[in-house]
């Protein structure tokens, strides 16, 4: 409970307002890239984290755990966060919510759990830890293929506002040197070890951007520009998560990680 009460006041106390802060500063010219911005920021990723942090060789019971409780808190603040990014209020229906929930999250839970069940069963323990092992490697082949596809449907969008391109991929990189800043001094002051240090990485690092794009377009509809920025962050979160993992596993290997977190 400490751990989730840690990574709950990082993600939506802290995140937030670093990030509104980053999006401000460098697209305050820029409104309607810098509310995208700021919706992307605000929400830590429900999916492809946890592959990242198995990865990474962190908790994943843990993160698993902590993954329904990112997904309510995000779309339970979504509003609040909205007219906060907005700077007027914007209505977003209880059902929105809800169909979000069941879509993003419920429905791939329960076709996870049978998979995983039905898989185990049929193959047994051996040949099924031998998959999951081969599913890990697949992993950011995955999420690279994902992040292409979403960025391949926005693309036109992106080339129209070319000027404004560099000024949202410097802000995005600001904030995650932020964000990696942030969960290295958490996870000293509050002497993780090194499985939950890797999960808090992994979860203040990742974005929720699949999520928050189907959202906005339905709060948020006819605002390609809001879209789009929500998009572009995720060009470089992947290669940023990949740094990560190889961060991570580097400092577990030294032989001062032991001393740095004791």
């Amino acid at each position: 409970m400490r751990f989730i009460g840690i990574v709950l006041a990082v993600n939506f106390v802290l995140i937030p307002a670093v990030g509104y802060a980053i999006a401000a500063a460098f697209l305050n010219a820029h409104p309607l890239f810098m509310v995208g911005l700021a919706i992307y920021f605000m929400s830590p990723c429900t999916d492809w984290v946890l592959g990242f942090t198995r990865l990474a060789d962190g908790n994943v019971a843990l993160g698993a755990a902590l993954i329904p409780i990112n997904m309510l808190v995000q779309l339970l603040l979504y509003p609040l966060y909205l007219s906060l990014f907005t700077r007027h209020l914007v209505l977003v229906e209880g059902t929105l919510i809800a169909g979000s929930l069941l879509q993003w999250f419920l429905l791939p839970l329960a076709v996870a759990v049978i998979a995983h069940f039905m898989l185990r069963l049929s193959l047994g323990d051996a040949r099924f830890g031998r998959l999951l092992a081969w599913i890990d490697r697949l992993t950011p082949w995955v999420v690279a293929l994902l992040v292409a596809q979403i960025f391949a449907d926005n693309i036109a969008v992106i080339l129209e506002h070319g000027a404004v391109f560099g000024r949202v991929l410097a802000a995005v990189f600001v904030f995650f040197l932020a964000t990696f800043l942030l969960g290295e001094w958490v996870s000293r002051r509050a002497r993780l070890a090194y499985p939950e240090h890797a999960l808090l990485t992994m979860t203040t690092a990742a974005r929720n951007a699949p999520l928050m794009l189907a959202v906005t377009m339905t709060a948020l509809p006819g605002q390609p520009l809001i879209h789009a920025a929500i998009v572009i962050g995720m060009l470089l979160e992947f290669p940023h998560l990949t740094l990560l993992r190889h961060l991570l596993l580097h400092s577990k290997r030294s032989p001062a990680h032991g001393r740095l977190h004791s």
